[in-house]
């Protein structure tokens, strides 16, 4: 039993790891210490509801709509080059009081924000319907690949989780204007050259 789970968490945890345009927003504000809980919840519940039909096949409705990755891609290029402009013109501007003082930039309006880094990123489908359902298919349809898919499942709240409140041991060197504006114009030339790569 212990087998499939461990591969699963492997699996998933590995396909997560890469920094990306969702794993840098949730640093970002794990950072600034802005709903933290709720935003990880967001990111681990949605891989997980992605995990699931992965491992369950419904990997195949991407396969028979051909346009559907073209179509997400453009979105997703278009939504990370807004984002990234929006970075850069925060460095640019400096204005970081929010962050320094801890107030809150509004729980609805960050969850929609990484509702979007999740939903509208091609990749998260590759790896979760895609690499996680195609690796699925060494268990049949049993127990084991039950056990698989939860230990896939298990290892994106585990990650999100980390990641959001592990930020925090980094703030003792978020406490100038000057960090800020190195993260964001960081976190800005992350998000072109992810939507470069997707539209490549």
């Amino acid at each position: 039993m212990i087998g499939p789970i461990s591969t699963g968490f492997i699996t998933g945890f590995a396909l997560i790891l890469a920094i990306g345009a969702q794993n840098a927003f949730v640093l970002r504000q794990g950072l600034a210490r802005q709903h933290i809980f709720w935003l990880c919840l967001l990111c681990a519940t949605s891989d997980a509801l992605l995990i699931a039909a992965g491992v369950f096949g419904f990997g195949i409705i991407v396969e028979q709509a051909p346009l559907l990755p073209h179509i997400m891609a453009w979105g997703g290029a278009a939504f990370l080059s807004v984002y990234g402009a929006m970075r850069l013109w925060a460095a640019y501007q400096g204005d970081y009081n929010i962050q320094l003082s801890g107030q809150s930039a509004g729980l609805w309006a960050t969850l929609a924000t990484g509702a979007a880094f999740t939903w509208l990123n091609p990749h998260v489908y590759l790896d979760t319907l895609g690499l996680i359902g195609a690796i699925s298919t060494q268990y049949d349809m049993n127990i084991d690949r039950y056990l698989f898919g939860i230990g896939a499942i298990l290892s994106s709240y585990v990650f999100f989780f980390s990641l959001g409140y592990g930020a925090r041991l980094l703030a003792p060197v978020m406490q100038s204007t000057r960090a800020w504006r190195i993260l964001d114009v960081l976190i800005g030339l992350l998000m072109w050259a992810l939507a470069i790569k997707l539209i490549s």
